[in-house]
């Protein structure tokens, strides 16, 4: 039978509630593999397991219950093993890796930035920083809207000023933010977020940071600023290739 993999941890293991369960229909008993200094919080891996909402939740408050008192490295949902002894070798083989990454993370957690444009307020942005911009706007209105291709000029100029914004904005956000963490890892691309950064936070200044983001929300008004967090450290995990060979990951963060 597969083992779905949690997190991995250093020695001696915390008492986790005895019904802890984790994924699966229904919910699969938690256990512990140990291997030396290092153990896995682990359960059967579940057939056909997809990236629904009770399953990410499920997955979370495992790690969660997991690192209530000491500092877990987080796999990412989907994290499947073929058996017990294949994540028991990992443990053995890799045991400097995940212990490098247990003490570079300690008393850390990732705070996640996604931020987008509001649109009217990012339009006023460009139009006070860019004089050709207002003149050719005022020029249009003067004429009762310009003609037709006044007005697509005009319109491709916005485009192309919004998208130099969103590449000084999501600059902004790094700049503002890196300070205050011991590290930044830049999410994916995606369609929508003109930035993605997670942040690793040290526990005893989240409230600083939380306060720096605010202070970015009031000092740059086109800016919509999501924050995720405190979660464990998905982010960071791999910095070494510490995660590697632990399971199949399915590259989905449980959020």
């Amino acid at each position: 039978m597969s083992t779905y993999v949690y997190g991995i941890a250093r020695v001696p293991v915390p008492s986790l509630p005895e019904d802890l369960t984790g994924v699966g229909d229904p919910p699969r008993p938690v256990r512990v593999l140990e291997q030396g200094d290092l153990f896995a919080v682990v359960s059967e891996a579940p057939e056909n397991l997809t990236p629904k909402r009770r399953e990410l939740l499920a997955h979370q408050r495992v790690l969660s219950e997991a690192g209530a008192t000491k500092t877990v490295l987080p796999m990412r949902f989907g994290s499947v093993s073929d058996d017990d002894e294949t994540v028991t070798g990992v443990l053995a083989d890799r045991a400097a890796h995940f212990l490098e990454r247990l003490d570079a993370l300690e008393g850390m957690v990732e705070y996640n930035i996604k931020a987008t444009h509001e649109e009217e307020a990012v339009l006023h942005r460009v139009m006070a920083d860019q004089p050709e911009l207002r003149a050719a706007s005022e020029a249009n209105r003067a004429a009762g809207g310009g003609s037709y291709e006044e007005r697509l000029r005009l319109g491709e100029m916005v485009a192309s000023a919004v998208q130099a914004r969103e590449a000084v904005d999501a600059d902004t956000v790094r700049r503002t933010l890196a300070p205050l963490a011991h590290d930044v890892s830049e999410g994916p691309e995606s369609m929508g977020w003109l930035a993605n950064f997670s942040f690793l936070v040290d526990h005893d200044t989240v409230a600083d940071f939380a306060a720096a983001v605010e202070d970015l929300r009031m000092a740059e008004p086109q800016l919509e600023l999501r924050l995720s967090g405190p979660l464990p450290p998905y982010s960071f995990v791999d910095k070494t290739g510490a995660g590697a060979g632990v399971g199949a990951d399915a590259g989905v963060r449980a959020e």
